[in-house]
C-alpha cells in the first residue's frame, strides 16, 4: 500500500526543520544540501517542494506571521487604549519575543527587494493589506470611543508604515536597539497630536 503524503505538511515541516539553519548562516551562506541533510530529506526531495532556497525563507516567514497573528490577537485584547494597542502592533519591531521573525523577515525583505518573484509580492502584499485592515480598526473604534480625532484615520497609513521604516533604518546603520525608544517617541508625540483634549 503506497504511503500518501500531505504535501503542505511535509512542506512545512521542512521549512520549520530548517528554521535554526537558516537564523544561523543566513540565506545567502546556506546551501540546498544544508538544507536536505537538516531536514532528513535528500536533495531532490527539497527540489520536489521548493525551487531553490529562497522560497524555504518565504515558507517560514508565511507560517512564523500567521502564529505572529494569533498571538498578537490575543495580546490586543489585553490592551484597553488605542494608544496601547497601536504600541503593541509595533512591539513586532522591538520585543525579544518575535526576535527569530524579524531576524527571517529582514532576509525576506532583502530577497524581496533583490530578486522580487510574483508569490513573494502577493503574499508581502497580501500581508499588508490585512494588517493594515486591522489596525485602521483599531483608530476607526479609538475615534468611535471617543479618544481620538477623525483627522487621526487620514494618519493611519503614514502610522503604519513607519515601524518597518524605523526599524530597516535601524537596521541598515546598526542600531536596532534604539528602536523601542525611536518608535514609541513617534507614537507618543503622534498621539498627542490625535486625542482629544478633555
Amino acid at each position: 500500500m503506497a504511503i500518501i503524503v500531505n504535501k503542505e505538511q511535509k512542506k512545512r515541516d521542512i521549512a520549520l526543520s530548517c528554521k535554526r539553519l537558516i537564523l544561523t548562516n543566513g540565506i545567502n551562506n546556506l546551501t540546498v544540501s544544508q538544507v536536505a541533510k537538516t531536514a532528513g530529506v535528500g536533495k531532490g526531495t527539497i527540489y520536489e517542494y521548493f525551487e531553490n532556497k529562497d522560497e524555504i525563507v518565504f515558507e517560514l516567514v508565511n507560517i512564523l506571521m500567521q502564529e505572529h497573528s494569533k498571538k498578537l490577537k490575543e495580546k490586543l485584547q489585553t490592551k484597553t487604549t488605542t494608544k496601547e494597542k497601536i504600541q503593541e502592533f509595533s512591539s513586532f519591531f522591538y520585543s525579544h519575543e518575535e526576535q527569530e521573525l524579524r531576524q527571517l523577515y529582514k532576509e525576506f525583505i532583502s530577497l524581496s527587494l533583490v530578486a522580487p518573484k510574483s508569490d513573494m509580492i502577493a503574499f508581502h502584499a497580501e500581508c499588508t493589506k490585512r494588517y493594515f485592515l486591522w489596525f485602521e480598526e483599531i483608530l476607526k473604534n479609538g475615534i468611535k470611543q471617543g479618544e481620538l480625532k477623525e483627522e487621526a484615520l487620514l494618519l493611519a497609513k503614514g502610522l503604519f508604515v513607519v515601524g518597518d521604516g524605523i526599524f530597516i533604518q535601524n537596521s541598515v546603520i546598526g542600531q536596532e536597539s534604539n528602536t523601542q525608544n525611536d518608535l514609541h517617541t513617534f507614537i507618543d508625540t503622534l498621539f498627542r497630536l490625535m486625542e482629544k483634549t478633555q
